[in-house]
């Protein structure tokens, strides 16, 4: 999965990565425990885990449905290969990384770094604060405080990869709840135990998969009065006057995606992928039609509960329809 550490390494500065050269004393001094744990434990491992596995699952049914192969190409820097795909990958990498960052806090994996302790409940004398909740604001201020290390670039893509590594932390916190249990006779609730809890990884891949869906396509203007560069998307109808500002919490791209049908370097094509004939076999074969087989299929069924405390099944077969692209 080296194609997320790629993305880590391009978001987080080089933090986690060899040849470390940034000088500033602060951070050179004493390396901030987040990365201390990122490098010696398996917090590195786990946001690769949940973003590789995340990613696979949301594209699943896509012709690109992030395959390791061509997961490097689309993040290579460059005037080309920005594409809603490349968009996903970054904010699916740093949601990971801000993800499993928090929940090392609560589980005790960081020794500085423990529960989190909101003093912004609502009618505190109500609460009692208990359980362990995700650290979520130690996480995000990690991340942040190295985002902010990068100098704003004039370099179109990097404020686009730097643009959607943001929405990629801002998909994880929009997932943040509270969840409380009542105490008291009789379920009075008199007093409620509450922590902060972060949603499923799940969940925030599928909300960054609707934001794929709904990218926006962007180029660069500087701003006459600040001289900054500025992301613009172009407008959208012909009664609209100005350039259209995305969203912080939009994903946004520079380059319309390939169709992905064939073999390039940034994908392996869609020949040989299994589809579903009801759905999107004509789409994912790029209309060049499927293969169909016939196989025997072994399953459990006929299952029932016996005394005590195990479940015995038969075994069914069944014949089932196999749908491939062909080549």
């Amino acid at each position: 999965y080296f194609w997320i550490i790629i993305t880590i390494c391009y978001t987080l500065t080089d933090a986690l990565c060899p040849n470390d050269d940034r000088t500033d004393s602060k951070l050179t001094a004493k390396e901030p425990l987040a990365v201390i744990y990122l490098k010696q434990s398996e917090g590195l491992r786990d946001a690769i885990r949940l973003s590789a596995i995340e990613c696979q699952y949301q594209f699943r049914t896509e012709r690109w449905n992030c395959s390791l192969e061509g997961r490097s190409s689309l993040l290579k820097r460059g005037k080309c290969g920005s594409f809603k795909e490349t968009a996903f990958l970054f904010a699916i990498s740093s949601a990971g990384l801000t993800h499993s960052l928090a929940r090392a806090c609560s589980s005790g994996r960081m020794e500085r770094c423990t529960c989190d302790e909101s003093p912004d409940l609502q009618n505190r004398e109500a609460w009692q604060w208990g359980g362990c909740g995700d650290n979520l604001k130690y996480s995000i201020k990690f991340l942040k405080h190295f985002l902010g290390q990068r100098k704003a670039s004039k370099d179109l893509r990097a404020r686009v990869d730097m643009h959607n590594t943001n929405v990629g932390i801002k998909a994880v916190k929009a997932g943040l709840k509270t969840t409380c249990k009542c105490h008291g006779v009789s379920g009075s609730c008199a007093v409620r135990t509450c922590w902060k809890q972060l949603s499923s990884f799940h969940e925030t891949g599928h909300l960054l998969k609707l934001k794929y869906e709904a990218a926006v396509k962007v180029h660069s203007v500087t701003n006459d009065a600040t001289g900054e560069t500025e992301l613009i998307s172009p407008k959208r109808h012909s009664y609209t006057l100005k350039n259209h500002v995305p969203r912080t919490t939009d994903l946004v791209y520079i380059e319309d995606s390939p169709s992905f049908c064939r073999p390039s370097k940034y994908s392996p094509g869609t020949a040989g992928r299994t589809c579903s004939k009801e759905t999107n076999c004509e789409s994912m074969c790029c209309g060049q039609g499927y293969n169909t087989q016939s196989l025997l299929v072994t399953k459990a069924c006929h299952c029932q509960v016996q005394w005590c405390c195990y479940v015995e099944c038969q075994q069914c077969s069944q014949r089932e329809e196999i749908y491939t692209c062909k080549h």
